[in-house]
């Protein structure tokens, strides 16, 4: 009896603590949100509705639609701080873009900036060459016959195939390494566990069903880890997702652990690691293993996806427009040789209409859509016009604010001459896909270095058409939104 007594007192205290104290918080109203909209009747008081909404698929576009109901709040030069949400991501060792403490970033990015310069990446566009040679090879192999009009056996997945071009392109500029993806077909590598041991996993597989896992559970922040742990332990679909996706820090241990070794050994190679690890001058970083895992790690995340997102969305643009495309061809045409299988970038890194294709496809479906989280500082700051109190959570969507009416008129219509002349150069504080400000994307060079020379090379190369008219793109939000297969005809252009 004392024992059902007992477990009666302690349901009644989790049933407070669950549910009436968040809806006693929510009428009282400490921080005066109550004046603003809710996305639903149940997410002013839980964390359940937006989860709920974020394993849907796409919460982006669902907010969106709020945008469209409810007025704008936002300013990207406001003293806002990184939330806890990259905290709660972290691993061992923060990495540049998860690193929360401001002195810790600037100590970071002085470290990994001359990394990042363009005149470094621009001395290693050798190995973005290379990779275009393996990728036409690829595809030289499935063009049909001079005269022949493509069929099945002539199509290739663009997303998969480009895919494979920025991973291995990555680990090559990053670590001096060869996956061999273009060269096999396939991206299944090694893994490498804390023990040493290791297993062939599935580099994308593993990637996107970690990200998948974290970007449903993380929102509820106090219960984060706990949902991790015991997703984990009963063998949930979140917890077979984050089970496979300790495949890519497999990989990541691998390959640093790889690179480590020539290092120590003495060799010097031409590549990010290289950099991480000591100036420019030779001087020593003295970096510890875990913050050298983290940086990879990164760089392999971030490297390999958004850049290949990109390059996917380009080229469906471009496609399903066939207006642009031929406009853009005539660009190209203009400076590019037949005796080029990989055009140099500096013939094309200039081109207006290239680079204006590029950004447009960027702001219509930006690679990274979550929302970047920030959190208010202590004592609180103003957010357009707006007083927001302190320690609070605050975050938009580049799907969100790409899509405003007021800056890009007919935001879903793809219109690259928008960002054409003296017009274009005042939408570029607008343009918010490799965010803005001391934490905007490092590694926004890198990512246009690979898009122009790959969207430019195959382009001038090759006819591309879709299977069928009217095929549409199925795409799925994690903390990036991403394509599924884009299966494309494909045969020689008669130059």
């Amino acid at each position: 009896m004392y024992g059902f007594l007992m477990l009666g007192v302690a349901a009644l205290l989790l049933f407070a603590r669950l549910v009436l104290y968040p809806v006693a918080l929510y009428f009282m109203d400490p921080k005066g949100f109550r004046r603003y909209p809710n996305m639903s009747f149940l997410s002013g008081v839980s964390d359940i509705p937006f989860m709920i909404e974020a394993a849907r698929g796409f919460r982006s576009k669902h907010l969106a639609e709020l945008h469209k109901k409810y007025p704008d709040i936002y300013g990207h030069t406001t003293k806002c701080i990184k939330d806890d949400f990259y905290s709660l991501l972290a691993g061992s060792h923060f990495h540049l873009a998860d690193v929360v403490d401001k002195g810790e970033h600037q100590r970071k990015r002085k470290v990994l900036s001359s990394a990042y310069a363009i005149k470094n990446l621009e001395g290693w566009e050798y190995k973005v060459a290379d990779k275009i040679f393996r990728l036409v090879k690829q595809f030289d192999q499935r063009c049909p016959a001079a005269g022949q009009t493509p069929g099945e056996a002539n199509t290739v997945d663009w997303r998969a195939w480009t895919n494979f071009f920025t991973m291995d392109a990555i680990v090559d500029i990053g670590l001096s390494a060869a996956l061999g993806f273009l060269d096999q077909g396939n991206d299944i590598t090694i893994a490498e566990s804390l023990d040493g041991t290791t297993r062939d996993v599935s580099y994308r597989d593993c990637l996107h069903s970690q990200m998948t896992a974290h970007s449903q559970l993380v929102w509820s922040y106090k219960w984060y880890k706990l949902f991790c742990k015991w997703s984990r332990r009963i063998r949930t679909r979140h917890g077979r997702l984050l089970c496979k996706g300790d495949g890519f820090n497999g990989i990541v241990v691998h390959q640093t652990r790889q690179r480590l070794k020539r290092y120590q050994s003495g060799e010097k190679l031409e590549d990010f690691f290289q950099a991480l690890m000591e100036s420019k001058d030779g001087i020593a970083n003295h970096l510890p293993f875990g913050e050298i895992v983290a940086e990879i790690s990164i760089m392999l995340n971030a490297g390999s996806v958004s850049t290949a997102i990109a390059i996917n969305n380009a080229m469906y643009m471009l496609i399903r427009n066939p207006d642009k495309l031929s406009k853009l061809r005539d660009e190209i045409d203009v400076v590019a040789d037949e005796s080029e299988i990989a055009i140099s970038y500096d013939k094309i890194k200039d081109l207006p209409y290239l680079r204006a294709c590029l950004d447009e496809s960027m702001r219509i479906l930006p690679p990274t859509t979550f929302g970047l989280p920030r959190k208010t500082p202590p004592e609180g700051c103003e957010v357009f016009g707006q007083w927001i109190p302190g320690n609070t959570t605050v975050s938009m969507s580049s799907y969100v604010a790409h899509r405003d009416k007021s800056v890009f008129p007919d935001p879903e219509v793809f219109r690259p001459e928008r960002w054409l002349g003296d017009e274009g150069k005042k939408l570029q504080p607008y343009f918010i896909t490799f965010s803005a400000g001391a934490r905007g994307c490092i590694g926004r060079n890198i990512s246009y270095l690979e898009q122009t020379i790959i969207i430019a090379s195959v382009i001038y190369r090759y006819e591309l058409e879709l299977e069928s008219p009217a095929f549409d793109q199925h795409r799925y939000e994690h903390f990036n939104l991403v394509p599924g297969p884009l299966p494309l005809r494909i045969r020689r252009r008669q130059l």
